[in-house]
């Protein structure tokens, strides 16, 4: 974490979606490290308790702040910029924050928009909030939006939860090349791609073997962004980088190749994409 240029004791770092899982393990890590931390998530015991775990673990006389906040409000990040702002400079946002309600694309209306409002409008929010400031800070800074595996493969099964981390991909990547098209911006953005972790999403009591845990993504994380890596695919101890790589090289050949949406889970595909997987074949037309 040294040679992350932002990171460094004094400064602040704002993260939704904290008083649980990645979120939380960020917090833990960045104030045991003496930057000063926001802690942002939905009121309630939760959010008290993390902040009291977090304070635990500060150094170098670092605030630990707990404030309720729902992302779906974009006056509620304006509030957690103003909140991070007044301890001193922002060196990273976390936009973490996510639910995952499962459903039909026609099913559950109200849950599709609570959703969108939450893994989508969230980041947007968080984007919109920060980055006019970490711009005019004139420092070094770091914007990190939650993505998702399944916003890049969409399999079936979670029509709503895969649509918003594909949005919330796509909106990354823009909001990285606009940040870097900005005259004598030191602000990036990097997309955070978990693989199987440990949280509350998990809906289990003990951590599944196949899963990674939260402090382990975090650690990954920090180790892409001292490299300053966009995408930061994290592995997990069921799928390594090779087995994700071959698989979205997959979902992009439906394209190229007309196959039928999600082809990997089709009757008429099955077989072809298993000797993909398992015979090392050669990389589909278009895609190097």
């Amino acid at each position: 974490m040294s040679d992350i240029a932002a990171l460094t004791p004094g400064r602040v770092a704002a993260i939704t979606g904290a008083a649980s899982g990645i979120g939380l393990a960020a917090a833990l890590t960045l104030a045991a490290r003496g930057l000063h931390v926001v802690l942002a998530d939905l009121p309630g015991a939760a959010l008290e308790a993390a902040r009291t775990q977090v304070a635990a673990v500060a150094q170098g006389g670092a605030a630990v702040v707990a404030l309720p906040t729902d992302v779906a409000e974009i006056a509620a990040l304006e509030a957690l910029r103003d909140r991070a702002k007044a301890l001193g400079s922002v060196a990273i946002v976390m936009n973490n924050a996510a639910i995952s309600p499962v459903g039909q694309p026609w099913d559950a209306y109200a849950d599709w928009q609570r959703l969108i409002g939450v893994n989508l409008w969230g980041v947007i929010n968080g984007v919109q909030a920060f980055a006019p400031l970490l711009l005019e800070q004139g420092e070094p800074a770091l914007i990190v939006n939650t993505g998702s595996k399944q916003g890049i493969t969409t399999p079936p099964g979670n029509a709503a939860y895969n649509v918003s981390k594909s949005a919330v991909k796509t909106f990354t990547e823009q909001t990285a090349h606009a940040l870097r098209n900005v005259p004598g911006s030191q602000v990036t953005a990097h997309l955070l791609v978990p693989g199987f972790t440990f949280t509350g999403l998990t809906n289990a009591t003990e951590k599944p073997a196949a899963a990674w845990t939260a402090q382990q993504v975090v650690d990954f994380m920090l180790d892409s962004l001292a490299r300053d890596d966009f995408y930061i695919l994290c592995p997990d101890n069921d799928v390594q980088r090779p087995t994700d790589e071959k698989r979205m090289a997959w979902a992009m050949g439906d394209v190229i190749e007309n196959r039928p949406a999600l082809s990997r889970w089709h009757p008429d595909h099955k077989a072809a994409f298993e000797r993909f997987m398992d015979e090392g074949a050669a990389p589909l037309p278009g895609i190097m």
